[in-house]
């Protein structure tokens, strides 16, 4: 990014200047705040970024972040992925790239600014604290934690570092979807808010699926991580992975994390003491049968919740629910003046009929993203690395939309209602429901301790 200040900072300096103390306020007055991208055209203005993860999502957040800076190292337990990824348009000087199946290779670097992660959801957190720990500003795609455990980990990791980390929710900065309904509710439009309704997909069923012989080019333990080891089959290694119980919690923490997230974010029932109070499983039915203690009888097919009525009573006193719809996917509110429906392409309902929604200033929109211009997702990510600031999908607030996913997908795996108390984060009087705070870690996968 180009200055008009003769005595702007590099990059690098910027970057150690920030890791020490060592930046006042003023000086982030050489970033203009209209801009909604930094340009980078010097060396020394651009990060050095460590990507780890090369499938999946990794392709749209590669690509989306080597605007900013230069990816210089790859990191996959598919070695085949990496290597792709190292000769495609999002790395500036392949024949540099460093390529590994061993994330840690890149942590160690001292030259890494940057770590990205898309990797499956069950090793988001540890190698985010990783990263964090070894004093990288960290992106990582959601849904962020597979348990309540890591949810305060990340807050611990986040309190003792002071990085700046961004979720892959980006529809924290959908100015007219889910921004403008956020602001509809908070500024009062609707009235009272009675009613939340987070309206997902029904979750697949698929399997059985056959054992298979272990590619070569794949690290199949490292895959696995903290899970328990299981025989390889392609099903759990592929895209498809979030409808083991195993890896994450099927489409109750996967678009759960965004939609869930955008109806606390607008009741502002994101922080310690809010959130979800009581929450009814019984009416869950998974893709397989779990026992009577909801672990799956099977390890050869899908498990995570297919259809389910999960309502829900939040700290504040709204009633929500969450609801599987076919491919439906979005947020309904409810209040004493009418009600409105989000997602992704439109937000309806009377309000909207009235231009309700023309009342909302530009300003407006900017105080609910922290002050910082409405803008791309990586683009608020690398402006809070320059400038300071949380980004609009910061990890804290994020722990608590994930903490309210987790109780539903507990509260679905036994089949009852469970009572939360958000100040001590523990379930009421149920032993057994708290045992799934949290998961055992294979050997040699420990997560990080982190005081």
């Amino acid at each position: 990014m180009k200055s008009n200040n003769t005595n702007a900072m590099t990059r690098r300096s910027f970057l150690k200047a920030q890791a020490t103390g060592a930046l006042s306020v003023a000086m982030f007055s050489t970033f203009s705040p209209i801009q909604t991208a930094y340009p980078a055209d010097s060396p020394n203005e651009r990060f050095t970024i460590g990507f780890i993860g090369c499938g999946g999502m990794g392709g749209g957040d590669s690509y989306e972040m080597s605007q900013y800076g230069d990816i210089v190292a790859l990191a996959d337990v598919n070695i085949d992925k990496a290597e792709a990824f190292k000769n495609s348009s999002r790395v500036s000087n392949p024949s540099r790239a460093f390529v590994t199946q061993d994330y840690r290779r890149i942590l160690d670097r001292n030259d890494i600014d940057v770590v990205g992660i898309s990797t499956p959801d069950h090793w988001h957190v540890k190698i985010a604290v990783e990263a964090l720990l070894a004093g990288k500003h960290v992106f990582c795609q959601k849904p962020l934690t597979l348990t309540i455990e890591e949810n305060q980990l990340i807050r611990r990791a986040m309190e003792k570092t002071g990085k700046v980390f961004q979720v892959g929710s980006q529809q924290r900065l959908d100015k007219d979807h889910f921004m403008l309904a956020t602001l509809m509710v908070r500024k009062g439009l609707l009235g009272d808010i009675k009613r939340v309704v987070v309206t997902l997909p029904s979750g697949p069923q698929d399997g059985p699926f056959p054992v298979e012989q272990i590619p070569k080019n794949l690290d199949w333990n490292m895959f696995l991580g903290q899970a328990p080891y299981v025989e390889y089959r392609s099903a759990r290694a592929s895209g498809r992975f979030r409808y083991f119980l195993d890896y994450s919690g099927g489409v109750l923490t996967d678009w759960g994390a965004h939609h869930m997230d955008c109806a606390l974010w607008a009741l502002d029932q994101l922080g310690a003491g809010r959130g979800l109070v009581e929450i009814d499983g019984r009416d869950v039915t998974h893709a397989s049968e779990l026992d009577a203690h909801g672990f799956p009888k099977y390890d050869d097919r899908f498990c995570t919740a297919m259809n389910f009525k999960i309502k829900a009573k939040v700290a504040n006193g709204i009633d929500l629910e969450v609801i599987d719809k076919g491919s439906e996917n979005g947020v309904l509110f409810e209040g004493t003046k009418g009600r409105i429906f989000v997602d992704r392409g439109r937000v309806t309902g009377k309000p909207i009929e009235e231009g309700l929604q023309n009342t909302l200033t530009d300003a407006d929109y900017v105080a609910l993203n922290r002050g910082k211009p409405i803008e791309a997702h990586k683009a608020n990510f690398f402006r809070c690395i320059r400038e300071g600031g949380k980004p609009a999908s910061e990890p804290i607030e994020h722990t608590y939309a994930m903490t309210a996913c987790h109780l539903c997908v507990i509260a679905g795996r036994l089949g009852r209602v469970i009572r939360w108390d958000p100040t001590k984060e523990v379930v009421v009087d149920d032993d057994e429901a708290n045992a799934f705070l949290a998961r055992e870690q294979r050997k040699g996968f420990e997560l990080p301790k982190v005081s």
